[in-house]
């Protein structure tokens, strides 16, 4: 997909608000309170907090502060500080600001939520958070279709993924005895011997994997670039697409340690991550590079989670601060040239070093980090990388050989972001080169200074943050050392290695470029590609049923709806073998049947062949509220007194507000309707009529089962305080039934009156001489009895 750019100055409305920069003190506020919980936890404390949320099924809304959530939650709030600063400037030519940055924050609240979660049913509730306020983010610019576009996709990948993530969930909360995270890595809860082990692990492993899209579901992300760029800043460096990441390493001591889980992340970690760093190097577009790299970083870090050892995990967790730190630089990096230059295309891009000299050096100390280059953090994360793949318990080698060739590509493309750009003579581009303003620049100064800091100086970041970690994720004691010298060792070897690679990957990379090309074209088949053919499969079946059942006659529409009720109903009486049974009760309710009983059905046998006959619609409406008042006498003769109350009143509004809308309505159709229609429409009628009569008196026939009503008698004075059940239950029991119900009518309502303007506005009024006593002026369109227009008649 086509990436959107920034817009220009020319489209920027003067002025910017300063409320957009009080944003950034949500986020900062939260990383100082998570920072005065950093010496506790350090320590191996965990913080919690537990709120009780449905307790009758053992759910609460617990929530847990150990040193694998706060590490993630310091990322989140923290990089989530200079995101926002960094936004409040780049959005200046955004309209519709304070929608934004309301969506950023409710994305960071989710997925904070999701990090310090206790329980798996919250940690889920805010996991879907994150897909719907990505959605509406990466869609923001939502008046163009690159936007909308990849906005859908994202949101149909991951959100399938969370539906089998949810399943996974519960049957893991099931397996286990409680849905409580910390219950869970207690040492005397085993699942991986649980029956359902291997079904939780396919799918938990589908939710993380879509998340954190891995091969072949990695496609949403890159094109997730349409979003303005501090949202890929975020979203695609710290923050959602390491959900995923999260959810495994959480997991880890409770699903880890088998084969299942060893090579399901070994083989998908290891193929996401050279495949994507490979296809880094075809991009043009800067963030569509940075885009790949991220796929590449993720499946790293899915391929060591799954290495069973503990250098694999704590190489994983270094790794893991790593990326956040140059990653969300280098995006605000690649947003500011978008801003200055107009273009991101890599090709036209040359010579900024001059007008951008303090993005240069951003460009270059994030870059190096990414490479792996010493004094750097990202140097310590390399080495910690191969130490991690010689490690692994099965196939190093294959690991470690996947490890290098990844790392070999992200060298080069770290010389295409931060070299290429800024060196040789001005490039062929729209806008003059320029620093941005300060609060475009602190943000990623600062994390490109972080990386540096914490490379020559990495005890601090050990001791306090990735030990803990570690230790959380594999789940005993572990003692983690990061030093930026290792001595001379196979590890350094490696990394010699991927330099000399990643310079050579770099100096031919136009030949190399132009191989991708070609084999890209080449290929028969790619996830994308897919996906595409299955969203097109999925419109040409609907496009089929909406033809064969939406055919704008009310008449299939109830004929499909009755034949579906009538087999659902056979299905149900044969499953339960009541059908022979089913005629015991009538005959005992015609024998027992009182005077008020015959009453109302001599009252619905005369009423019932009237509805079917008549051509008035008046008569066909008061006919069936005749049928309603014999309803109402029936809940009356067995003592409900106010339901046969409620029935009667609404009966009487109904015919009342029909007779008055009858003037409106156009001339009824008196032409008969074919044959086979109407014998089609006389089937359905008996058959439904039939079947639910059996179905009840089946259920009749049934020993009467009480509790539910022993329950509500019970409940419904201390807990509903109402002594009328009926209304207990349906405003308190039920109140969001009722409260779903009422929307509906309300939407339904405003269905009608848009309905109603949109023929007013078109000149269709009521059909002259209809009902009103006035004589015809106009030809007033016929319509049959079902609504739809005649053939040749007006709408």
């Amino acid at each position: 997909m086509t990436a959107v750019s920034a817009p220009s100055a020319a489209d920027a409305p003067a002025g910017n608000p300063l409320w957009t920069f009080g944003f950034a003190l949500i986020p900062a506020g939260i990383t100082a309170g998570l920072l005065l919980l950093l010496p506790a936890v350090s320590a191996g404390q965990a913080v919690e907090l537990v709120i009780p949320w449905v307790p009758s099924l053992g759910i609460s809304a617990g929530f847990r502060v150990d040193a694998l959530g706060l590490l993630f939650a310091l990322m989140i709030a923290g990089i989530g500080t200079f995101v926002f600063l960094y936004a409040a400037e780049y959005m200046r030519g955004y309209a519709n600001k304070l929608r934004f940055f309301i969506l950023l924050t409710l994305f960071m609240v989710s997925m904070l939520g999701v990090v310090l979660a206790d329980n798996l049913i919250l940690m889920f509730v805010f996991w879907e958070m994150t897909t719907i306020t990505s959605f509406l983010l990466i869609g923001f610019s939502h008046n163009k279709a690159v936007s909308r576009q990849s906005a859908l996709q994202g949101l149909l990948v991951t959100g399938a993924g969370g539906l089998a993530l949810l399943a996974g969930l519960l049957l893991l909360g099931i397996a286990a005895g409680s849905f409580d995270v910390s219950t869970l890595l207690a040492d005397d809860v085993d699942v991986r011997t649980h029956g359902l082990y291997t079904a939780v692990l396919v799918l938990v492993l589908i939710g993380a994997f879509t998340k954190s899209a891995q091969f072949p579901l990695h496609f949403w992300l890159p094109n997730a670039m349409a979003a303005p760029t501090p949202v890929s800043a975020y979203l695609h460096s710290a923050t959602m697409v390491k959900a995923g990441v999260y959810l495994l390493a959480r997991l880890h001591p409770v699903l880890g340690g088998t084969d299942a889980w060893l090579w399901s992340l070994t083989i998908f970690g290891s193929i996401t991550a050279v495949l994507s760093a490979i296809w880094a190097l075809q991009q043009t577009d800067l963030k569509q590079m940075l885009a790949y790299t991220t796929v590449m970083a993720l499946g790293t870090l899915v391929m060591f989670l799954g290495s069973g050892s503990e250098a694999g995990v704590a190489a994983a967790v270094t790794f893991l601060v790593v990326h956040a730190l140059y990653k969300s630089s280098l995006f605000m990096v690649v947003g500011a040239i978008d801003h200055a230059t107009g273009t991101r295309d890599r090709d036209r891009l040359s010579g900024l070093r001059r007008g951008m000299p303090i993005i240069w050096l951003i460009a270059v100390g994030a870059g190096f980090s990414m490479a792996g280059f010493p004094p750097f953090l990202g140097f310590i994360g390399k080495e910690l990388k191969y130490e991690g793949a010689l490690a692994v318990a099965s196939e190093p080698w294959l690991v470690a050989a996947a490890a290098v060739l990844a790392n070999a590509c992200m060298v080069a493309t770290a010389g295409l972001i931060c070299l290429k750009p800024f060196l040789g003579s001005p490039g062929r581009f729209d806008g003059t080169p320029h620093d941005p303003p300060a609060a475009m620049l602190i943000g990623p100064l600062l994390l490109a200074a972080a990386g540096l800091a914490t490379g020559i100086a990495p005890e601090i970041l050990g001791t306090s943050l990735v030990g803990p970690a570690v230790q959380a994720v594999w789940g005993d004691p572990v003692v983690v050392k990061l030093k930026l010298w290792h001595g001379i060792n196979l590890p350094l070897m490696l990394s010699l290695l991927t330099f000399a690679a990643g310079l050579a990957i770099y100096r031919y990379r136009e030949t190399l470029r132009g191989w991708l090309t070609t084999l890209a074209a080449r290929l028969p088949v790619t996830a994308e590609g897919a996906y595409d053919h299955a969203i097109a499969g999925f419109k040409r079946a609907a496009a089929v049923q909406t033809a064969l059942l939406q055919t704008g006659r009310l008449s299939r529409y109830v004929s499909v709806i009755a034949m579906s009720m009538a087999g659902l109903l056979v299905l149900a009486l044969i499953d339960g073998g009541t059908v022979g049974f089913a005629w015991v009760p009538l005959l005992h309710a015609l024998a027992s049947a009182s005077l008020l009983g015959w009453t109302a059905f001599a009252l619905i046998a005369v009423a019932v062949p009237v509805i079917i006959w008549s051509r008035s619609r008046l008569t066909c409406i008061c006919s069936l509220g005749a049928v309603g008042v014999a309803v109402a006498l029936l809940f009356l003769l067995h003592g409900a007194l106010d339901v046969a109350l409620t029935q009667l009143l609404v009966e009487i509004l109904f015919v009342v507000l029909l007779a008055l809308v009858l003037v409106r309505m156009p001339r009824l159709n008196q032409g008969r309707k074919p044959r086979v229609v109407r014998r089609i429409a006389a089937v359905n009628a008996l058959a439904v009529g039939g079947l639910v009569t059996l179905t009840l008196l089946a259920i009749l026939n049934q020993p009467f089962d009480g509790r539910v009503t022993d329950f509500f008698e019970a409940k419904s004075v201390p807990e509903g305080y109402g002594r009328n059940i009926v209304n207990v239950i349906l405003v308190d029991f039920r109140a969001l039934d009722t409260l779903g119900e009422i929307a509906v009518v309300a939407a339904a309502f405003l269905a009608a009156v848009a309905v109603l303007r949109i023929f007013r506005s078109a000149g269709v009024g009521p059909a002259d001489g209809v009902g009103t006593g006035r004589p015809a002026t106009g030809t007033a369109p016929v319509l049959p009895a079902d609504g739809v227009p005649a053939q040749g008649s007006t709408p």
